[in-house]
């Protein structure tokens, strides 16, 4: 199994570049929910994922609820800064999602009040409004990793 990152409507190729790669070194299966922001053959999106693709498990989603009828036994995790539960709070096991936003709204107020038990939110001071979307990506997939002895990465 693997754990899995879920970008719902991502706006910004760079961002999901650089995501993929993260996916691609660390065997997290990558899904993107449309609509998309850009278009998946873009050059900035190839750029930031560099020579990795290949290495990328990457499913595409019409919505949420379809990825969700997909993994029924999922547990969802939702990246947001406005919930209070920190990220590093909760114990990750493997095959887990984390679901992240796109980077003018974040998740639909309303999938967070559907979940209002696995919201979780990156520490930060109150001078910016949110961090980058490949950094709290990164973040939270490898506190996982670290929580689970990252499997199969220290070969």
């Amino acid at each position: 199994m693997a754990f899995h990152i879920v970008l719902v409507e991502p706006e910004i190729p760079a961002n999901t570049g650089n995501i993929a790669r993260t996916c691609a070194a660390t065997a997290t299966h990558l899904h993107l929910v449309r609509p998309l922001g850009f278009s998946t053959s873009d050059s900035q999106l190839k750029r930031a994922g560099l020579d990795y693709w290949h290495s990328v498990r990457i499913s595409y989603h019409d919505s949420f609820a379809e990825l969700q009828e997909q993994y029924p036994e999922g547990r969802f995790f939702f990246a947001s800064t406005k919930v209070s539960k920190r990220y590093c709070d909760y114990e990750f096991r493997d095959g887990d999602f984390f679901v992240f936003g796109k980077e003018t709204k974040g998740l639909p107020q309303e999938l967070l009040d559907a979940n209002p038990d696995t919201g979780m939110r990156m520490p930060m001071t109150d001078k910016v409004r949110s961090l980058n979307l490949a950094n709290s990506a990164a973040i939270v997939i490898y506190e996982a990793l670290r929580q689970t002895g990252f499997p199969g990465l220290e070969g």
